[in-house]
């Protein structure tokens, strides 16, 4: 499936569905930053006033590095990217930087924890946190899902898997103003890379205040996504952007987990109510 941004100047140098030569030495310039604004431009969002709060959830679950006897140290990485950062980056590049540590050495974890931040940083434009966890620390480790009512146990038939904002509208223009307070998720998020159109699966937490959301059409709707090409980021927010469009909407937090692919899951996190939650698998994470 084509997309919007087909041939956009600023993809156009994504190592992203390239050929890769594997880099053996430390290699920040590995990182591409991709402009956020080449998604919110589309959706009407002004980078000055976001309305939201929030940012990106990855977890890096293949880095390793040598100390200085060089004996190979592994961990697991918690990195977040704040929402207002200018740029988001690409999980291909993200990937192979990461790689290239593999033959570096490093006098303690804290000089890996402090070179990880000042390289995505800079790519990011906006300060990264990153949290290295030892391997026991996650021995034990709860999967957790969200607190939230399922609806995907819905005797609905599906026909059209193209992106649908206007199936969130009632069939005659007229939503019931009924007002409520509650969690809703789906686990059938699936999006497509917008690179490489390979398959991006996700669980959504859609939590709200207002104006009561049709769980048919919201379940339409997210299934929607299933042929459409889009960074995880993007369809985050391009998800909370719709909700407001079509429903009066006191408070909303929309929240992905996406599956790993290369040792990374992103799991982007946007609300104008709540702070960023811990970073906690899921099933399929």
């Amino acid at each position: 499936m084509t997309s919007s941004y087909d041939n956009h100047p600023d993809l156009q140098n994504l190592s992203l569905g390239e050929k890769t030569d594997y880099n053996s030495g430390y290699a920040p310039d590995l990182l591409q930053a991709v402009p956020r604004s080449l998604n919110r431009s589309q959706i009407g969002l002004d980078e000055d006033n976001l309305p939201f709060d929030g940012g990106d959830i990855w977890t890096g679950y293949e880095l390793s590095w040598l100390n200085n006897k060089g004996l190979p140290q592994v961990a697991v990485a918690d990195f977040v990217l704040p929402c207002q950062s200018p740029s988001l980056i690409e999980s291909k590049s993200f990937k192979l930087y990461l790689n290239s540590l593999n033959q570096h050495k490093f006098s303690d974890w804290q000089q890996v924890a402090a070179t990880l931040e000042q390289d995505l940083s800079k790519c990011a434009g906006a300060n990264v946190s990153v949290t290295l966890h030892k391997l026991d620390e996650y021995d034990g480790q709860t999967i957790r899902g969200f607190d939230a009512i399922c609806i995907d146990e819905q005797n609905i038939e599906i026909t059209d898997y193209n992106y649908a904002p206007d199936s969130l509208s009632s069939d005659n223009g007229q939503t019931p103003l009924k007002k409520v307070k509650e969690s809703l998720q789906s686990h059938l998020l699936k999006s497509n890379c917008l690179i490489t159109n390979q398959p991006d699966w996700g669980s959504v937490l859609i939590r709200y205040e207002g104006q009561q959301i049709d769980r048919e059409r919201l379940l339409r709707y997210l299934i929607s996504f299933r042929t459409h090409n889009e960074f995880h980021e993007q369809c985050v927010e391009r998800i909370f952007i719709d909700l407001k469009t079509h429903f009066e909407l006191e408070k909303l937090t929309v929240y992905a987990r996406y599956t790993r692919r290369g040792g990374l899951d992103i799991n982007p996190f946007r609300s104008d109510f709540e702070q960023l939650p811990d970073n906690l698998r899921m099933a399929r994470q």
